[in-house]
């Protein structure tokens, strides 16, 4: 391993398969039940409405599946702590495939058909294999691990603008806040800071003196649900803070100017 360069995080890939279909499941359960009145309320983000954020979400599984239905590319361009960084540029396509999603069907059936498509590929493909993507090719495992971003951060997002509790599956938020993580230390590299994020989840970052024994001097702690509303924008530093949702310490410890992560 060259100089400096960190070793990338594992992680079990038939864990994070079982909690991707997991957690989609508990989506899926949360939005038979939704109302009328429910799927119309704003969602928060943008101008997507809670059944335009609902489609979205049967379009992560419906596009893994569809992922996995093309030919493999050669060799892997993005890793996941990488893929966070390289989000923003796909936004609008994203949008337009969720509308296409929408108008599908409705919203009990296309959660049916995607559950049981992405279900159904990931049994045809028990190994590794290197996904044709557009965000740039992924090798499977990497790809399912950002799967437990996009469906824990949503399912947070549809929870909290329906009015509902959905389940989030314990091992897909481990993932999802680990990956968040190693996504800022990749960010902003360095020793002078540590960012812990119980039970999951400790990283260092930012340039300057580093600690070797004892308590750092410049710390930020915080739970993993506030961790990854802050790493995807979901609230803002200062709130978090006023909030007594982050504990930072040290003249270091602001995070604000590295924050969100991806929106």
């Amino acid at each position: 391993m060259p100089p400096g360069k960190k070793k990338q995080r594992t992680y079990d890939p038939a864990k994070i398969r079982a909690a991707v279909i997991a957690q989609f499941g508990h989506v899926a359960d949360a939005v038979r039940e939704l109302t009328p009145e429910q799927l119309a309320r704003p969602s928060g983000l943008g101008d997507w409405s809670v059944a335009d954020l609902a489609a979205h979400i049967a379009w992560i599984a419906d596009s893994l599946a569809a992922g996995l239905a093309r030919p493999p590319a050669a060799v892997p361009e993005l890793t996941a702590v990488e893929w966070p960084s390289a989000t923003a540029s796909l936004a609008g396509k994203i949008a337009e495939a969720a509308k296409e999603t929408l108008e599908g069907g409705p919203l009990p059936e296309l959660y049916e058909h995607a559950g049981a498509r992405m279900a159904g590929a990931l049994a045809a493909n028990p190994g590794s294999r290197v996904l044709d993507l557009w965000i740039g090719d992924m090798t499977l495992a990497d790809f399912l691990v950002t799967r437990t971003v996009e469906l824990v951060v949503h399912a947070d997002d549809l929870g909290r603008a329906a009015g509902v509790d959905i389940p989030i599956e314990r091992q897909a938020l481990a993932a999802c806040t680990r990956l968040l993580a190693d996504a800022l230390a990749l960010k902003a590299p360095g020793g002078s800071v540590e960012v812990r994020i119980p039970p999951f989840a400790v990283v260092q970052c930012i340039e300057g003196p580093r600690h070797t024994r004892g308590t750092p001097p410049n710390v930020v702690e915080t739970d993993p649900l506030t961790w990854m509303r802050l790493a995807t924008g979901r609230t803002d530093w200062a709130a978090a803070l006023e909030d007594a949702q982050v504990r930072a310490s040290g003249e270091r410890a602001d995070l604000s100017a590295l924050l969100p992560l991806m929106t």
